[in-house]
């Protein structure tokens, strides 16, 4: 019988909880007004890159056999995404490029914790 650490960390259970994380992060940066949240004292750079870092972690610790580089690279092409989306007019929303570099300085640093991590954890697909 698996453990309970092994359950919780697995690719059944963190998939999808990424791309419901992925989702809740597209739809907070597209809305005009995002409700407050109490993580917002703390700034705008501090709450990209808690949800990157989540990303991040989620999504390297549930497809392990993905190269990491090209999780890393993804998941930085979604927040450049996020901010391009945020420039169009109608969304009511302001673009910073340093969220970008928020959200991918982020990345990079789940990303090395989740290879660590990679270690402790029984492989999985």
């Amino acid at each position: 019988m698996p453990s309970r650490l092994t359950l919780l960390f697995s690719p059944r259970i963190l998939r999808p909880l990424f791309w419901f994380c992925a989702a809740l992060a597209l739809t907070m940066a597209l809305l005009p007004s995002p409700p407050s949240l109490p993580i917002d004292r703390f700034g705008d750079k501090t709450e990209h890159m808690l949800a990157f870092a989540t990303l991040a972690l989620l999504a390297d610790l549930g497809w392990r056999r993905k190269p990491t580089l090209l999780i890393a690279v993804g998941l930085s092409a979604f927040g450049a995404l996020i901010e391009f989306l945020q420039a169009i007019p109608a969304v009511h929303r302001d673009a910073d490029p340093l969220d970008w570099l928020a959200d991918t300085a982020a990345i990079i640093v789940a990303t090395l914790v989740a290879r660590l991590l990679r270690r402790l954890l029984p492989e999985q697909d």
